[in-house]
């Protein structure tokens, strides 16, 4: 959401593209990546979910899915025919009383949080500011990733390790386990398997990272400009060693208990604070203090942004509002400031 470098004039024009390329399912979201909800391109989604299969499947059809009295097993069995069964969207509870059904009983917690899951579904669009409104709808992937199956989720990982590299430039295999959540050994054997696809480099430590060869890298001098990261941004996720972009003693006030991570002002490539929308503009916090041309780039982003947020949810994020109440104090200013 790096709203200072989108002109005013594109703004309802890239809004409505998103739009247009969730409905066409161009752009698809879906469980994926950190087993969360990610949004990728459709050309991407299968081969995506692939890689991810073995982490999803031991996830979701875990103790909990068991519990309610199903096996793996039963899972495989019945997934090909929900899928055929929902070739089109289909409302949360009329899978649950498909699936209730087959099963022949309520479905249980567990069975349902494991299916919903681990089957390969998309999140059907139904409308709303950001194309999804609050009761979840789903459509069966097609083309279909293959399930349980070794070779394709190999493949999958190659395929998604070389996307990483694309998106975050050079990185350790740590570094993948943390962002993709994805065990060290298969992100190990993916690296080995992609050769010369990748190209070695070293830390300041002296420890491995990889690069796609040829890759862009700018200087160290060269200078990151302020911004304003959106919550759970996955530049702040996608690091094993996060002092990378967050200082350490600044991760347990962006990333909450419970997982949620802060929206972030990003100061100098570090994080420096948080941000909110609020009445009249974005209320930011810093918890250092900034130098004047920080402050003047960030009300540049605080312009665009508070721009762009009024023609889709001015108040985005206000149900995160009480973590807030929690943070230390710091100087907090109402962007833009004029």
């Amino acid at each position: 959401m790096n709203a200072g470098a989108t002109p005013p004039s594109l703004r309802p024009k890239i809004a409505s593209s998103l739009d247009a390329a969730f409905a066409a399912r161009e752009v698809v979201k879906a469980t994926l990546i950190r087993i969360t909800l990610h949004a990728v391109h459709m050309d991407d989604y299968r081969v995506f979910r692939e890689a991810m299969d073995p982490t999803l499947r031991a996830a979701r059809l875990d103790a909990r899915f068991r519990a309610s009295g199903l096996a793996p097993a039963d899972a495989d069995a019945l997934i090909p025919d929900l899928l055929a069964h929902m070739t089109q969207t289909t409302s949360a509870s009329e899978m649950e009383a498909w699936l209730a059904q087959r099963v022949g009983s309520p479905l249980h917690p567990g069975a349902r949080r494991g299916f919903r899951g681990y089957a390969p579904l998309l999140h059907a669009p139904t409308g709303g500011p950001w194309s999804f409104g609050s009761h979840n709808a789903y459509v069966a992937a097609s083309p279909r990733p293959a399930l349980a199956d070794d070779e394709a989720s190999g493949a999958g990982l190659q395929t998604l390790v070389v996307r990483y590299r694309e998106g975050f430039g050079p990185a350790s295999i740590a570094d993948v386990v943390q962002f993709a959540h994805v065990p060290r050994a298969r992100v190990k054997q993916a690296v080995q398997a992609l050769g010369g696809a990748l190209e070695r480099l070293e830390d300041p430590n002296g420890e491995p990272l990889f690069d796609i060869p040829g890759a862009p890298c700018p200087a160290e001098e060269t200078p990151a400009p302020p911004r304003l990261m959106p919550m759970w941004d996955s530049i702040l996720l996608a690091y094993w060693d996060r002092g990378r972009i967050i200082p350490p003693g600044y991760r347990a006030l962006v990333t909450r208990s419970n997982g949620d991570v802060l929206p972030t002002l990003l100061v100098d490539g570090y994080v420096a604070g948080v941000w909110r929308p609020a009445a009249g503009g974005i209320e930011t916090t810093a918890f250092h203090p900034l130098p004047d041309d920080a402050w003047d780039g960030l009300a540049t982003e605080a312009r665009s942004l508070t721009a762009f947020l009024a023609e889709r949810e001015p108040e985005i994020y206000r149900r995160y509002g009480h973590w807030w109440s929690k943070l230390p104090e710091g100087e907090t200013r109402l962007l833009p400031d004029g």
